[in-house]
């Protein structure tokens, strides 16, 4: 028995005939249940999928009953005749609560059959082999006799599931064109591109391979014009001026680019980034796949690293990269390193020592992301932001310099300070080339040498401007003399506890959420929520109290929180790796084997399908083991595709809550795939809460208006009433409870994180915990009360 769900639905029985399928909601039922396969689909997915929540009838769930009935009946029907010698069990529908699961092999759906082709085309692609990727796409694309389940679609039904194969299938085309295009074959593609395009007018990858298929057929104002159009429409929808790479591309057809036509080898083109967000370059590959060209670079293409080995492929002597020289934001961090003065080293044994130190030094800055500048005698100069900038690099720069003082202090023989500043620089550096050092110059590598000779030994100093990028994430406490920066106390990658801090005034809010996830638990539609707030605001009290609500109840959802800058080596997906491994019970010691194995159980207990399993296990994996794999960035939407089906089925096996906090401070593709995540994730029950500062709203105006379910949450600043209620409640604490909210946050304290009359943020927590520590309770609370309630109204 075949099943067709490309075009019109259709069931074709062993004999060759075509079998009658009944009336729409049947078809429909069916339809959703083949979109699911061998997953359990609950009876109220099916119910919302069949029937809007207007037009149900009350007997809808008995006219499902007997829909279900029906297509049992049809497929036992289905499944006799034939010549008797069956390599595949037949389909079969069974009852399993909470609803219904059709088994299936993938074998007899052809959706099942493209997807696999696919998989298999891309790879062979990314392997260079174009010929047999162009085979492999051609056979999956040819499987499609219409859009998906056609027949359905007539009758008004919309599923987002529905969506997702059709962009699989464009996906597919893209890298058929790509292929084809390598081997030469532009007029053959150049129809179904420009159909494409006119369907599909905002996909840049698809415009780019049309431009460069027109412009290898003689049409090069026709290619110029479609870069026009596409200008014209991304800059009136959506207020967006074209990628660079599509950019890069106009420049080259502008100028007839000799690497744009067919030299000796047919070539053809691939976008990617040459490690930098805002630096990119357009490569183009012969047939082995290896990069020829790289925009930016020589006048004269030459091979780039990864070609095959021999005589040819070696780059010509005269061939050099323009070096680039511009002001852009970076992380300076700028360290000291010398022998104590009681060090027993001398001599040899001592410049082993230092020549160590460096070593040490470098793998760390290295480690966090970051590039060293040059080491002169006993100082070193990091850069972080030269090559891929990062909305964290704040952060990771004062976390390489603790990583370098914790590590070289058990010697006991090297006194070890650090000062970290961002801001902007004066950075030259060779795009995409890594390995030569950058240079920074200007009045940010001053005042960091000024910070530098204020640090004590053994300490690490910040400026205000790092402090005010990190001081959510970093633990700091002021310096005596506060031209001398903020003293970093130590740097965690957990939220801190402030369940300690009582919470006021933020009932009605709390109330809100509870109903959002009740809802989505119920209707088991996916819900995004943005919690917007100023810095020091609560957002992240707010959030605590919310877990130890909803977590304490029966049945409680699994509750997710991480932060949008929290580190996980220099992987690109580090959020989604730590909601990964929060699923699969990773901890952050855990060998990548161990990782691995844990991986592979949890998604053997979420799908009983081993087709499945097997599917995402080679795409998860890089995942929770980022140290021991590669990713390249043309993985990076497969790992996302498959990381978005994990969430999915995690949250079908239990009601999910994924909080992602200071999400402001996260890159596009982060923003992308929280604000995507409801929308990818089908009908399940899954609340997704985003944490920000109100500058989400300036980097991304439309947040959350494309999606169906989304709401905003704003958190203001504490009445005057609330304020004096938090009075009381500290003024009441014990001794002991004091003790406990030592390591609060500012946020969850003040209420608008003013600054003080010296113009620096508001510490008014390290006041309170010094207080505490001295002995003092009860009515000494006054004072610093008083303190935050004066900073607010003066900030």
């Amino acid at each position: 028995m075949h099943i067709h769900m490309l075009g019109p639905l259709e069931v074709v029985s062993e004999g060759g005939g075509t079998v009658s399928l009944g009336g729409s909601r049947q078809r429909a039922t069916l339809g959703f249940l083949l979109l699911k396969a061998n997953k359990v689909v609950a009876t109220s997915q099916l119910l919302n999928a069949v029937w809007s929540a207007d037009d149900a009838p009350s007997s809808a769930r008995k006219i499902l009953q007997n829909a279900v009935w029906g297509l049992r009946g049809i497929l036992h029907n289905g499944a006799q005749g034939g010549s008797g010698n069956r390599t595949t069990q037949a389909p079969v529908l069974l009852t399993q609560a909470p609803g219904y699961m059709l088994r299936v092999e993938p074998e007899q759906v052809d959706l099942f059959r493209f997807e696999r082709r696919a998989i298999q085309g891309r790879a062979e692609l990314e392997a260079g082999r174009t010929e047999s990727a162009a085979r492999l796409l051609k056979e999956a694309l040819d499987l499609w006799r219409g859009p998906a389940l056609t027949d359905l679609v007539e009758t008004g039904i919309s599923w987002p599931e529905l969506s997702a194969v059709q962009g699989a299938r464009t996906d597919a085309m893209e890298d058929f064109f790509e292929a084809q295009l390598a081997l030469g074959r532009h007029h053959s593609v150049l129809g179904e591109l420009e159909t494409l395009v006119e369907r599909e007018p905002l996909r840049e990858r698809a415009c780019s391979q049309l431009m460069l298929a027109l412009y290898r057929c003689g049409r090069q104002a026709d290619a110029l014009n479609v870069y026009g159009r596409i200008r014209s429409a991304l800059v009136e929808n959506l207020g967006l001026e074209p990628g660079h790479e599509l950019r890069t591309l106009q420049q080259a057809i502008l100028t007839h680019d000799p690497v744009l036509t067919l030299q000796g080898a047919a070539t053809s083109y691939e976008f990617s980034q040459a490690g930098a967000t805002t630096e990119h370059a357009v490569a183009l590959r012969g047939v082995a796949g290896a990069p020829a060209y790289r925009a930016g670079s020589a006048a004269s293409p030459t091979p780039a690293d990864g070609a095959a080995a021999g005589p040819a492929e070696a780059p010509s002597a005269g061939a050099h990269q323009t070096v680039v020289s511009e002001h852009r934001k970076v992380g300076v961090v700028l360290l000291r390193t010398e022998l104590h003065a009681h060090a027993s080293e001398t001599g040899i044994e001592a410049d082993r020592l230092l020549q160590g130190t460096a070593a040490a030094v470098e793998e760390e800055i290295e480690r966090h992301g970051g590039t060293i500048a040059g080491s002169v005698g006993p100082f070193s100069l990091a850069l972080f932001g030269v090559h891929r900038g990062r909305a964290d690099d704040a952060e990771r720069a004062v976390r390489a310099a603790l990583a370098i003082r914790d590590r070289l202090a058990p010697t006991q023989q090297l006194a070890v300070k650090a000062a970290v500043e961002v801001g902007e620089a004066l950075v030259r550096y060779l795009p995409g080339d890594e390995e030569t050092p950058p240079s920074a110059v200007g009045a940010l590598m001053d005042e960091c040498h000024r910070l530098l000779a204020l640090v004590p030994q053994g300490e690490i100093r910040v400026s205000d401007s790092t402090f005010r990028e990190t001081e959510s994430v970093i633990a700091y406490e002021p310096a005596e003399d506060p031209s001398s920066g903020w003293r970093v106390r130590s740097g965690s990658e957990e939220p801190a506890d402030h369940h300690g801090v009582p919470i006021v005034d933020r009932e009605i809010e709390l109330e809100v959420l509870r109903g959002l996830l009740e809802l989505a638990r119920h209707r088991g539609n996916p819900h995004l929520v943005t919690l917007l707030g100023q810095g020091g605001v609560g957002k992240t009290r707010f959030i605590v109290e919310l877990e130890h609500r909803i977590t304490g109840r029966p049945h409680a959802p699994l509750f997710l929180a991480t932060r949008a800058t929290l580190l996980y080596g220099n992987h690109p997906l580090s959020a989604q790796i730590a909601i990964l491994a929060s699923c699969c019970g990773i901890q952050q010691g855990d060998s990548g084997k161990s990782a691995r194995a844990k991986l592979a159980s949890t998604l053997h207990q979420l799908v009983q399908c081993e087709e499945t399993a097997g599917r995402l296990l080679p795409y998860l994996s890089p995942l929770v083991d980022p140290e021991g794999s590669e990713i390249r960035q043309p993985m990076v939407s497969e790992l996302l595709n498959a990381w978005y089906e994990f969430v999915g089925l995690a949250a079908e096996e239990r009601p999910l809550v994924i909080v992602v906090d200071d999400l402001h401070r996260g890159d596009d593709r982060l923003l992308d795939c929280v604000e995507q995540l409801p929308d990818r994730v089908g009908a399940v029950p899954l609340v997704v809460i985003a944490a920000a500062r109100p500058e989400l709203l300036e980097r991304r105006p439309d947040w959350g208006s494309g999606s169906r379910q989304a709401t905003t949450l704003t958190l203001e600043p504490l009445s005057d009433a609330a304020e004096q209620r938090l009075q009381e409640l500290l003024s009441a604490a014990t001794p002991g409870d004091a003790q406990e909210t030592t390591g609060g946050t500012v946020g969850a304290i003040t209420a608008g994180g003013g600054r003080s009359p010296g113009g620096r943020p508001a510490r008014a927590v390290l006041r309170l915990a010094e207080h505490r520590h001295s002995g003092g309770h009860g009515a000494g609370l006054q004072e610093p009360v008083e303190r935050i309630q004066g900073e607010r109204q003066y900030g």
